[in-house]
């Protein structure tokens, strides 16, 4: 029997990463605050956010598995949120210019119905290309990358400013490391194949 899977995320994006593993699952988009708390380590805020994304639609969904998800990108350090707006996307693009972020990508898998989570975070580190201004500007005209961590769609045009990516999970930099959801629905008795 299939599992109620909830994937708690409105990223159009996770959505397509999930379909790959052909389970049915629903959408739901919790409704969280995902600011960082003072002191909080990048990949901590990740974490916790992922989990308390999880948790928040168990609340309406006792009988579910939910997999919560979030992203925090760092450059030395710094955590390069979501930029919002066009001024502070051409920003955290100029400052990452010929650099290496770190991805870290949260996921937790959580068992409403006994409270069993999971949860780890995947980090991948992407080096940036030397990008001239113009090139960042006719990036952000063309894909309006505002709505992601890092202001950048490695999975669209993205691509090009990037030189080099390391880590154990191309679909992490996305924002949801199969590889590792695999074998936590594993440990739920949920085989993908």
């Amino acid at each position: 029997m299939a599992p109620n899977l909830i994937l708690a995320s409105s990223s159009p994006f996770r959505q397509e990463l999930l379909a790959r593993l052909n389970l049915p699952f629903k959408v739901i988009s919790p409704d969280i605050d995902e600011s960082a708390l003072n002191g909080e380590k990048p990949e901590e805020t990740a974490l916790r956010l992922a989990q308390l994304k999880a948790k928040k639609i168990a609340e309406t969904n006792p009988q579910a598995l939910i997999i919560g998800c979030d992203q925090v990108a760092t450059l030395d350090g710094l955590q390069l949120g979501k930029p919002g707006t066009h001024e502070n996307a051409v920003k955290q693009l100029q400052l990452m210019r010929g650099r290496t972020v770190v991805f870290h990508s949260a996921l937790c898998l959580f068992n409403a119905k006994n409270n069993h989570m999971q949860a780890e975070v995947v980090p991948y580190e992407v080096d940036f290309r030397h990008l001239s201004d113009e090139q960042i500007e006719h990036y952000l005209q063309t894909e309006k990358p505002y709505n992601c961590a890092g202001s950048a769609k490695s999975e669209g045009l993205g691509i090009a400013l990037i030189a080099r990516m390391h880590g154990t999970d191309p679909n992490a930099l996305i924002g949801l490391p199969l590889i590792k959801l695999i074998d936590m629905l594993n440990n739920e008795n949920v085989s993908v194949i």
